[in-house]
């Protein structure tokens, strides 16, 4: 095996309701074709779940979030166990094709890519909502449309689907722990982390879309609450990434705000002409979701100041 692509597979897991879909992930991470050096599940302050996994899956490491609880610490704790050059991270809930990761890691043949993500497809547990748009799928944590269709340069990726170069990810403190996802809150923690890893030494991150793994949505996630609640939430968390950072953290936002009005009207235009009805809804739902997201980063703008939204980097152990 090439040791420049020798990876370790980092799994954060919280509750055991979780489990079935735990030990799925754990499957599909063992089939790979390239195999990975190690694969290391980090529980979230959950002592009985941290036992029942010493005590029921063999081969792979378990450890304990040694950080404040939040899956920021989660990753770290993996990541910075890691004794590969290359860190991958799965969320506890998706399937990755057996060529997920030997996919993935092409791109880390060139010294100046310092972290990759590959595509996520949905799998709803019940059926695809007929409004939902295929511009806001990742309301849902998939891939959305307008994103590359071949491998490309990107700004950001996702921490369900991601790997990173360890030296790189130490060096930029790893994930801002205490700005994830917990509870309600949402704050997109991948993307500031990708940000800060461009900046280490001006490195930059490749979309490999021919690796792909399919993420759980839940019964719950295919409602038109959650999605209106989820943009809401995503508008308030990029403006408090912004506060973060000194330079324009929004540009590939704002590029893709602007590519919105013609889906909107490329959605109605294929229900009057007789496409389906659900293009109509579809088209509905990207006014939704551009609205709640709106008012969502109008309401962070507002309501924070700069100062109190600065949340320091956790040093690196």
């Amino acid at each position: 095996m090439n040791h420049t692509h020798a990876t370790t597979i980092v799994i954060p897991t919280y509750s055991e309701v979780r489990w079935d879909y735990l030990t799925r992930t754990l499957a599909s991470a063992r089939a790979q074709t390239h195999t990975p050096d190690e694969i290391v599940v980090v529980v979230d302050h959950n002592p009985a779940m941290y036992e029942r996994i010493q005590r029921e899956l063999p081969g792979v490491t378990v450890l304990e979030n040694a950080y404040a609880q939040g899956v920021s610490g989660n990753r770290n704790t993996g990541a910075f166990h890691a004794r590969t050059p290359l860190v991958a991270f799965l969320d506890d809930d998706i399937i990755a094709d057996p060529n997920w990761l030997a996919r993935q890691i092409e791109p880390f043949a060139d010294p100046t890519v310092v972290g990759t993500g590959g595509a996520i497809q949905p799998a709803w547990e019940g059926p695809a909502p007929r409004w939902m748009p295929a511009e806001f799928l990742w309301a849902v944590g998939g891939s959305y449309a307008g994103m590359p269709t071949e491998t490309a340069p990107i700004r950001n990726v996702w921490s369900a689907n991601m790997i990173v170069r360890k030296d790189v990810f130490e060096a930029a403190g790893g994930f801002r722990v205490g700005f994830g996802k917990l509870g309600s809150r949402n704050r997109p923690e991948d993307t500031d982390l990708c940000l800060r890893m461009s900046q280490v030494d001006g490195g930059r991150w490749m979309y490999v879309p021919g690796a792909v793994i399919q993420h759980e949505v839940p019964v719950e996630r295919a409602s038109f609450t959650f999605f209106v609640r989820r943009c809401y939430a995503e508008g308030r968390g990029k403006v408090q990434m912004a506060g973060l950072h000194e330079n324009d953290a929004l540009g590939a936002e704002r590029d893709y705000l602007w590519a919105l009005p013609k889906a909107m009207f490329r959605y109605f235009g294929a229900g009057l002409t007789g496409k389906g009805a659900d293009n109509f809804l579809r088209s509905g739902g990207v006014v939704a979701g551009v609205a709640a997201a709106g008012f969502g980063g109008v309401v962070e703008t507002v309501s924070s100041k700069r100062p109190s939204r600065r949340t320091p980097v956790e040093a690196t152990p």
